[in-house]
């Protein structure tokens, strides 16, 4: 009968190749937190976590409180339900299109922009090459 230390069992395991690094649902659900309410949208943590709050409470069948959203987002909440890594999964996706819808609308004002730079730069290129262009005269015909 082979006899094994604990010790050796627990070292060999340590240091195993195979051995997967798993993320916890509560470190899980506080990146999805941070990435579905950035803080630089809202300016504060009271609002941000209001809206994380209003958001996650109409998606979920439990009472989903304030002082829930904050420990989410703080990282402190002892377990995470599956109904909420839904609504911060969702939540998610509504800031990704938000985001997007803004980024078209700032990219369509800039592309307005420099159209209207573009067309008084030409303008005043055919102002000055004007004088040097030779009115088609009776030869030309």
């Amino acid at each position: 009968m082979q006899s094994t230390n604990n010790k050796d069992l627990s070292k060999r395991d340590k240091r195993s190749p195979n051995r997967v690094k798993v993320m916890s649902d509560v470190f899980y659900a506080k990146n999805l937190f941070e990435e579905a309410f950035p803080f630089r949208r809202y300016g504060s943590v009271k609002a941000m976590t209001r809206a994380a709050h209003l958001f996650i409470s109409q998606r979920v069948t439990k009472d989903f409180t304030f002082r829930r959203a904050r420990s989410i987002w703080e990282g402190k909440a002892r377990r995470i339900d599956g109904e909420e890594i839904d609504a911060l999964r969702e939540a998610v996706y509504e800031e990704t299109r938000r985001e997007q819808q803004e980024v078209r609308a700032r990219l369509a004002t800039l592309d307005e922009m420099l159209a209207s730079i573009d067309a008084d730069q030409a303008g005043q290129a055919l102002a000055t090459r004007r004088p040097q262009v030779r009115r088609p005269s009776r030869m030309d015909r």
